[in-house]
């Protein structure tokens, strides 16, 4: 029987993917505690950081899928399969939330 072996880059995806996900959140909540910081301030910089922490958790999961096709004895396939997920949806976030930026940005505009 094989050896248990981790997968750095899967559980470094799942932890870059988690965080990505809980920036747009964070920049939110921040701007509804910090009387200092604007909705849209808090966003601008949580999509700005969502968006580099999930093109990193991107790259960890694809590194960790190919770390796992090229193994003789295929283990944590399903954390590869959680980072892979994670990163996804932080950039469906990230750009979700970033779209919302550009139309308030072009109401403003046209105001």
């Amino acid at each position: 029987m094989a050896a248990r072996t981790s997968n750095k880059s899967a559980v470094a995806a799942v932890l870059l993917g988690t965080l990505a996900i809980l920036a747009v959140p964070a920049g939110v909540a921040a701007s509804r505690l910090l009387e200092e910081v604007r909705l849209v301030e808090g966003l601008e910089i949580a999509v700005a950081v969502g968006f580099v922490l999930s093109l990193l958790a991107i790259a960890l999961s694809r590194r960790a899928r190919f770390h796992l096709e090229r193994r003789v004895f295929p283990t944590g396939g399903r954390t590869v399969r959680t980072a892979r997920f994670l990163a996804w949806t932080a950039m469906y976030i990230v750009v979700t939330a970033a779209l919302a930026l550009a139309f308030y940005a072009a109401l403003r505009w046209v105001e």
